[in-house]
């Protein structure tokens, strides 16, 4: 989920700009002490010494069975090249007119030096904070620079996306790997260029860099060698100050943890709510703060809320796959949920990917006449992968063959940074390169933030669950096309004919509300399909107390639509989505009976809820 990872969310270190700070001028050279600033320099030589020898170091101990290329990018530059070789024509009129936007850009950068004024000839997209700094406006030189990097990179993408001959599997690579090439040289990414560092070094005699080389150093170190970003400050302590709703462990084998919550009313519905979060991103996505946990917003409607906490992975579980989450997982877990309550058959909840592997379990139930799901809710999640997101830029069979080689070496598991890596890639300019100039430019600790705390404390997949996911969901899109099998099952999602919930997210990345919405022609029984405003976690985690955001409905049956015929009939609802699915689960769970507390049936507790496999840490 994406480490999920969000479209990025408001980020203290994206943020920290000074829109309002002094102008860079000659007072500002002058101010220099240059003594302090010989001093520092000659540390970030010392330090910059150490870094290469410890490079060239490591470089020299590699045993060289890494793959060279593991992403592939190689292979997608091929093929612009030959694209851009073949298809001149495009070539010359993007090159013609990226030329004409340039001499444009030298008579009005002219006319404002000479004290004119002039409209930009291009400014930044909606969102983009990269240039929030008063200098790239007022100053002619820093907006020149500025103006001079978005008519380039808008260019060499446009180019990309209107080339012919780029088979449709390399297309959406090419696009990716074009705008994390033109992310990387933005202007903000380099001390000369970036007015806030330079301001910051003007005034500090260079401080700024020699903090922030101690701070790369120690990110390599806590990275046993890879560079390991911090996005948040310490000061997080699961079940003190984050992950805080008040419950138990009540059942626990190799692969999970079940908690059960403890009740907040009197009262509570009959039906149990059983929730299969991601096992990419560990759980207390749903429990960060007190204002906006999903858990105990739940438990305060009323609902007996269980919540499944995934094992960190270690190499014994290297060969564990989907039948093995299903039986150990989804199986255990509605027996545990039985002997807790009473109740044979909860409505359940899939998260993401836990999302797919409860629907691929549907219908596994379905062919086995195995009825202990009421109802099943996707956040989320997708079923049908033909129109994936961002994610399936990485799933072409070179990039999985050097996967399957990293996970080899790695004991069979792949590693939590690699993963968070990936996600990181996808949202760069928040997740990577805003900490890029925080931490090692700006010489700044990054601030402590619940949901980029979440998103580091990474956790491990295990090598035959992890490729069999991405070659038949993402690459074979098997599910969807009835050709996945699950213990010696062909699985039907049209045989599951309990009710289904789906939510979906505008402006969801990883799971669009296109992909979310091919589900709903999917399952056999009664669905019910919502688009949340934001994306894949503000678009979930969203309290109606926060009043943020919107969701659209569409009364008319989703199987009968596409989804831009379900949008254009669609009602938007200000606020959060949450309280329409409270009155869509209340009516299949039953009646009120007095509270449950963890405990009460056949399950004993084992300790407090968030648990103990929530707190192993991975790399």
């Amino acid at each position: 989920m994406p480490q999920n990872p969000p479209k990025a969310a408001p980020n203290p270190a994206a943020s920290a700009a000074a829109p309002e700070a002094d102008a860079i001028s000659a007072d500002s050279f002058a101010q220099l002490d240059r003594e302090k600033f010989a001093h520092n320099m000659m540390r970030v030589g010392v330090q910059t010494q150490q870094l290469l020898t410890e490079f060239f170091k490591r470089m020299a101990e590699r045993d060289g069975s890494a793959p060279l290329d593991p992403l592939n990018i190689s292979g997608a530059f091929l093929a612009l090249a030959k694209a851009m070789g073949e298809d001149r024509e495009t070539v010359m009129t993007g090159q013609v007119q990226l030329w004409k936007d340039w001499m444009g850009l030298w008579e009005t950068t002219a006319l404002r030096i000479l004290g004119g004024e002039a409209p930009a000839m291009i400014e930044p997209a909606s969102g983009d904070r990269r240039f929030r700094d008063a200098e790239w406006q007022r100053n002619e030189i820093f907006d020149f620079i500025k103006q001079s990097y978005l008519l380039t990179a808008n260019s060499l993408q446009q180019m990309v996306a209107h080339l012919h001959g780029i088979p449709d599997n390399e297309r959406k690579r090419i696009e990716f790997y074009t705008k994390q090439f033109a992310d990387a040289f933005a202007p903000t990414n380099f001390p000369l260029t970036n007015p806030e560092v330079m301001r910051a070094t003007l005034k500090s005699n260079g401080e700024n860099l020699v903090k922030g080389l101690d701070n790369l150093l120690a990110d390599i170190e806590r990275g046993k060698g890879e560079l390991s970003i911090r996005q948040s400050a310490d000061g997080f302590v699961l079940g003190q100050n984050i992950a805080t709703a008040p419950g138990k462990v009540v059942f626990r084998n190799q692969l999970m943890e079940l908690l059960q919550y403890d009740p907040v009313t009197e009262q509570v519905y009959e039906r149990p709510l059983l929730i299969f979060p991601p096992w990419i991103n560990k759980f207390y996505i749903l429990d960060l703060r007190p204002e906006n946990s999903f858990i105990r917003w739940l438990t305060a409607q009323g609902y007996t809320v269980f919540v499944v906490s995934w094992a960190n992975p270690d190499e014994s579980q290297a060969e564990l796959g989907f039948e093995d989450y299903m039986r150990d997982g989804i199986f255990a877990a509605l027996d545990a949920v039985k002997d807790a309550t009473g109740v044979p058959d909860p409505n359940c909840v899939g998260y993401c990917i836990g999302g797919t592997l409860l629907a691929a379990t549907l219908a596994y139930m379905a062919a086995k006449n195995d009825s202990r799901v009421h109802s099943a809710t996707f956040w989320a999640a997708q079923t049908d992968f033909s129109e994936a997101g961002d994610l399936s830029v990485f799933v072409d069979e070179a990039q999985l063959e050097a996967l399957q080689e990293q996970m080899k070496a790695s004991g069979g598991l792949l590693k939590g940074s690699k993963m968070a890596g990936a996600f990181n890639m996808l949202r760069a300019n928040d997740l990577i390169w805003s900490f890029v100039i925080n931490n090692y430019m700006l010489g700044k600790q990054p601030m402590p933030f619940d949901l980029l705390y979440w998103n580091s404390d990474t956790t491990r997949m295990p090598e035959k669950l992890h490729l069999s996911y991405l070659r038949q969901c993402y690459r074979d899109n098997a599910l969807a096309l009835g050709k996945m099998m699950l213990g010696g099952v062909t699985l039907d999602l049209s045989k599951v004919k309990v009710p289904v919930y789906l939510q979906s997210a505008r402006e969801d990345h990883i799971a669009p509300a296109k992909s979310v919405f091919k589900g709903a022609h999917l399952f056999g029984g009664p669905v019910r399909f919502i688009i949340a405003g934001s994306g894949h976690i503000a678009g979930v985690i969203n309290p109606p107390a926060a009043r943020k955001y919107q969701y659209w409905t569409n009364d008319a049956k989703a199987k009968a639509l596409d989804v831009e015929d379900w949008r254009n009939g669609a009602i938007e609802h200000p606020g959060s989505w949450w309280t329409d699915w409270d009155k869509w689960l209340a009516k299949l769970s039953g009646e009120k009976i007095p509270a449950r507390k963890p405990g009460d049936g056949k399950l004993k507790v084992l300790c407090d809820a968030p648990g103990t496999y929530v707190k192993v840490k991975a790399q």
